[in-house]
């Protein structure tokens, strides 16, 4: 999912961002609620993994909902995403969601060409209304729970020495990593940070490698952002902390706490949208934010009890500002540094 070239800039499309509001909405007939609208996804990965699971959850739930007619892709290489986009629009697909951050240009020129599907699609740029205005993207603005799970880090490590393995130093990664190294200093000020990004969305051993790496130069604690980081930390005995998915069941003594996504606020916003004939170009990156149900931290579990009350106690009136807006917690893209 490493972004592609792309034509526009992205402060171009930033500026472009307002003006969907004011976007036409897309062509086809308005949808009754008794009907199901016939959805795709197109997945760069398997489904298992951890951010296109929350997609993938959430459509299998609309579809047992009777919402949606859902079929998928998975593992398409971004020099084929084109092609299957346009092979399931021919096929009378009416909402494609996935994730374009390797194909933007050549993804956006599909929805282009067929003005009649929806398109529901992960992206690190903004909805641009004149060129498409039948492509909303998302992404998981997750940095609250984030934030949450750093003050609970923060209390949980004994050297203040944490390990940070990320996928690619992109926007949609930066933003929770830096979210969640603020949430450490709430509770250990002194922390320092090991970081670095295996360059891959999918490689376990590499990631557990280079965990590996990070433990030997003293980390006590891991952000597992990838897959691979929680079986490094279980096989030293040290903690993790999990990202977009609860994976504690898996590693009951090694995970404390984990930010969770849910896609489900941004899918049935999308179908209510084409149900009522109003769907458009927008950025349904709202719906991840905890106001929106599009995040939660996860129960702490089998560390009930263990992490410190007053770790506890701050994250619950974190919560409860953020829940309120008397709190917001910065969504930071920049690259994050070790330190």
């Amino acid at each position: 999912m490493t972004k592609g070239t792309f034509a526009l800039s992205r402060r171009a499309l930033l500026a472009l961002g307002g003006a969907a509001l004011l976007a036409p909405t897309l062509g086809p007939k308005r949808l009754m609620a008794q009907d199901a609208i016939k959805m795709a996804g197109i997945y760069t990965v398997p489904v298992e993994q951890q951010w296109v699971s929350r997609i993938h959850i959430a459509a299998e739930a609309a579809k047992a909902a009777g919402a949606v007619d859902y079929t998928y892709t998975e593992n398409v290489a971004n020099t084929d995403y084109p092609r299957v986009m346009r092979e399931y629009c021919e096929a009378g697909v009416k909402l494609i969601v996935g994730e374009i951050f390797g194909a933007e240009a050549e993804a956006r020129e599909v929805c282009a060409e067929y003005p009649d599907v929806a398109f529901l699609l992960g992206s690190s740029f903004m909805p641009d209304a004149a060129a498409n205005p039948n492509l909303a993207v998302f992404d998981n603005y997750i940095q609250d729970a984030s934030y949450l799970s750093g003050i609970i880090a923060g209390a949980m490590t004994t050297t203040g020495k944490i390990g940070m393995v990320g996928g690619f130093p992109i926007p949609e990664v930066n933003r929770l990593m830096n979210a969640f190294m603020a949430g450490v200093k709430e509770t250990k000020p002194d922390a320092t940070f090991q970081v670095s990004f295996i360059g891959s969305w999918f490689d376990p051993p590499k990631a557990k490698e280079t965990a590996f790496a990070m433990i030997d130069a003293g980390a006590d604690l891991l952000y597992a952002e990838r897959f691979g980081v929680a079986d490094a930390a279980k096989e030293r005995g040290i903690l993790a902390i999990g990202n977009v998915i609860d994976t504690q069941a898996d590693y009951p003594d090694t995970v404390v706490a984990s930010a969770l996504w849910h896609f489900e606020p941004t899918l049935n916003a999308a179908i209510a949208a084409i149900q009522g004939g109003a769907f458009k170009a927008d950025n349904y990156g709202v719906y991840s934010y905890m106001k929106a149900g599009g995040c939660s931290l996860a129960p702490l579990g089998t560390f009930e009890g263990k992490v410190p009350e007053a770790a506890t106690k701050l994250v619950a009136e974190r919560q409860a500002a953020i829940m309120d807006g008397s709190f917001t917690v910065a969504v930071d893209d920049s690259e994050p540094k070790s330190s």
